[in-house]
């Protein structure tokens, strides 16, 4: 079925997919901001070419203020268990890990900045992720402040100490507590979003700024390597 799109759902206006966007190319897109909506109308995980679910600010718990969380993450434990190619970056990435039963800790410690992340041994060969080991990137844009634990049955494929969940793969889907995503068009996006700086000093964003300016330009190449392993999944996937 060469008509499956991939689904991307946004939480954020300002939380955009960015290389994901280049490396997917001409593959069609459905965006979708469902959130706050009661009961979201969402392609069945059978029409999908993949599924990526970008981050946002919400607490990927809360469906009283936000009811259409528990739909995406419905529609996440079907595409898991259809073999749908997905992607959760961050808001995402909780949403994927509580779909698959797992616990969220909020407020759990803030990292925001760029930090080394460490892969473990599955991790520096996961199609994805591998391609950050390979290219000797180990330092990556973090923007959260709560953690989840690893889902049952999933592998565990990076970790800071602060949090030591911040990458799994459970069979087609990925899940990345920190933002491969981001180019240096996307942060300055962010420097100017209230809601992403809020309580910031000016110091930590002129950090942020030149970290970024010292980083994401060498990241650019290792993340969109990684990212064309998702899109072969999805391209395959679209091809049967």
């Amino acid at each position: 079925m060469t008509n499956r799109p991939v689904l991307v759902l946004l939480h954020a206006d300002w939380e955009t997919p960015a290389l994901i966007d280049t490396a997917l190319g001409d593959i069609p897109t459905i965006r979708r901001m469902v959130l706050d909506e009661q009961q979201p109308s969402l392609p069945a995980s059978s029409e999908l070419g993949g599924l990526v679910v970008m981050g946002g600010p919400q607490d990927a718990n809360d469906d009283e203020r936000h009811p259409g969380l528990s739909t995406e993450r419905r529609l996440l434990a079907e595409s898991v268990s259809a073999g749908v190619p997905v992607l959760g970056v961050c808001l995402g990435m909780q949403l994927l890990a509580l779909a698959l039963g797992s616990k969220l800790h909020l407020r759990h410690g803030r990292e925001i900045g760029f930090a080394p992340v460490t892969l473990t041994e599955r991790g520096s060969v996961d199609p994805v992720l591998g391609a950050f080991d390979r290219a000797g990137r180990s330092v990556l844009l973090h923007w959260h402040s709560d953690a989840v634990e690893l889902p049952r049955g999933a592998e565990l494929l990076a970790s800071t100490e602060l949090t030591p969940v911040q990458a799994f793969r459970m069979g087609s889907a990925l899940g990345m507590q920190f933002h491969p995503e981001a180019d240096l068009s996307l942060l300055e996006k962010w420097l100017a979003t209230s809601p992403m700086v809020d309580g910031l000093t000016e110091s930590e964003l002129a950090r942020l700024r030149l970290d970024g300016q010292t980083h994401l330009p060498g990241l650019r190449s290792a993340a969109l390597a990684g990212l064309d392993a998702f899109v072969s999944a999805v391209q395959q996937r679209r091809n049967r």
